[in-house]
């Protein structure tokens, strides 16, 4: 765990503290850290995973999950998506939708260089902002054995992953998106369902 893996960790958590949800489905646990601290801070979380060795709290499929509509207030899933070829991560993203009541989070890796900024204006505020490096064209992905696909690949720039995203979505949700200032490697989207 770097520092900037920890401040996504804080993305994660602040993002499904300010829903105020009653109850949190998390897929894709990982080791569990977000899963650890959420339950400490007195949410109600649980986790869903194809590997019954992370002790999931449902087994089962991202692209087809084993719970009815409409089953947790947020439904989050944190640098997993991109695990999965691009169709099968979208129709992981419209179970996410279908089984949150209110929202749906879920975090990608976005390749390419950047300059994250930060400008002080002392009694005024601080101004964080993000330049991409345009004299670096996009790479070709090439399967890691981990990763199908990043934003910023070829074939996958952020026009394309946010029109699928849209379209995979409820028809009336409102998305939002950043990267993290401190690890601009990961790109948040937050899905408001209620919208």
């Amino acid at each position: 765990m770097t520092k900037a893996r920890w401040a996504s960790v804080w993305h994660q958590l602040d993002e499904v503290l300010k829903q105020n949800p009653k109850s949190v489905l998390e897929i894709g646990p990982g080791p569990g850290i977000f899963k650890n601290i959420a339950v400490n801070i007195g949410l109600n979380f649980k986790t869903l995973d194809l590997d019954p060795e992370l002790n999931p709290d449902y087994i089962g499929s991202a692209d087809a999950l084993p719970l009815p509509d409409n089953s947790f207030d947020a439904v989050c899933a944190f640098q997993v998506l991109e695990h999965m070829p691009f169709d099968t991560s979208m129709k992981a993203l419209q179970e996410m939708c279908r089984v949150a009541k209110k929202i749906a989070i879920i975090s990608l890796p976005e390749a390419g260089y950047c300059w994250p900024n930060t400008i002080s204006l002392p009694y005024i505020r601080k101004v964080q902002f993000i330049i991409k490096n345009p004299f670096k064209k996009p790479q070709k992905h090439v399967f890691d054995g981990e990763h199908y696909w990043e934003i910023g690949k070829q074939g996958y720039d952020l026009p394309r992953v946010m029109d699928a995203i849209k379209s995979h979505a409820q028809k009336n949700c409102k998305i939002s998106t950043y990267r993290v200032h401190e690890n601009p490697y990961h790109r948040f989207f937050i899905l408001d369902l209620c919208s």
